[in-house]
């Protein structure tokens, strides 16, 4: 038996193959006390039933993810993004309201990546600022923090435009930090040189929204977006990373997000026994080192 971790939230991207119910139920029979929900197994039910599904699990909500894709030009697409987006806040209020004590509504934005034609990452990255200005008041107004996730560059053309803690922060500068947050994802910034001085910068100004763990390995896979692992199975520094977010004052949960495909085809409860294993061994020490030394 292992003690599960009190900050532990299970993203349920790692375990992508089980519906809403029993992504709940095996959360909560490992004792863990947290999860974090995808748009699209919410849908699958309903909101409300979604919502009512939470309230009876006593798990507490972490992030909603996720939403954003802002870097299409003006027009009819763009516009469905937005309004989209603000479908995505609401159902964050309705799920953090419906989670335990201690949840927190905070939805996870990517920004999307380089328009078609276009080479201009600049650009890109001002269309998401123009996009976050749209959707911050209807925010600020449910309650809920817009958190910037930066992707690894390798995202940057058709995915994420948003590549370092750095760039986030800077869209996020324009706005309340009560608003518009960044996501601390390890798996896309352990590479960044810059990384350690910009969770610093991340905690003086009050903008970490969520701080999420998997680990980096290699070969990747022919499909680099399920080329995450359990922590602690890769390369990734989690002490330092850790003790860093915990010096820059985040007090709250820590997400496990995986995707990876073998760890999908298990059984979702041995995965989220596993993840919890995990957490405990190159996580959780840096948590108490962390905190006793503060």
């Amino acid at each position: 038996m292992i003690t599960i971790d009190p900050r532990l939230s299970i993203n349920q991207a790692t375990i992508k193959h089980a519906d809403l119910a029993t992504a709940l139920r095996v959360t909560s029979e490992a004792g863990v006390q947290a999860i974090g929900l995808w748009r699209e197994p919410v849908h699958e039910v309903g909101l409300s039933v979604a919502a009512s599904m939470l309230n009876g699990s006593g798990l507490r909500f972490t992030t909603h993810c996720r939403s954003g894709f802002f870097t299409m030009p003006e027009g009819k697409e763009r516009r469905a993004s937005i309004d989209d987006n603000r479908v995505a806040i609401e159902e964050a209020a309705t799920l953090a309201a419906a989670g335990a004590a201690g949840s927190t509504a905070i939805l996870v934005l990517v920004s999307g990546g380089l328009p078609e034609g276009s080479r201009d990452l600049v650009g890109a990255r001002e269309l998401v600022r123009d996009a976050i200005g749209e959707l911050a008041p209807h925010a600020a107004a449910a309650g809920v923090t817009l958190a910037i996730e930066p992707l690894h560059p390798m995202f940057a053309s058709d995915r994420c435009v948003v590549s370092t803690l750095a760039q986030a922060l800077d869209i996020a500068a324009d706005f309340d930090s009560a608003v518009v947050g960044a996501a601390v994802d390890t798996f896309h910034i352990f590479w960044d040189p810059d990384v350690l001085a910009s969770i610093a910068r991340a905690g003086n100004e009050g903008r970490i929204a969520t701080y999420q763990v998997c680990d980096w390995k290699t070969p990747l896979p022919s499909n680099v977006l399920l080329s995450r692992h359990y922590p602690g199975d890769g390369v990734i520094d989690f002490g330092s990373l850790t003790r860093a977010v915990v010096d820059a004052g985040y007090d709250r949960d820590i997400e496990v997000e995986i995707f990876n495909e073998e760890i999908w085809a298990t059984d979702s409860a041995v995965a989220v026994d596993r993840t919890a294993r995990a957490f405990a061994s190159v996580v959780s020490p840096h948590l108490a080192a962390a905190t006793s030394s503060s």
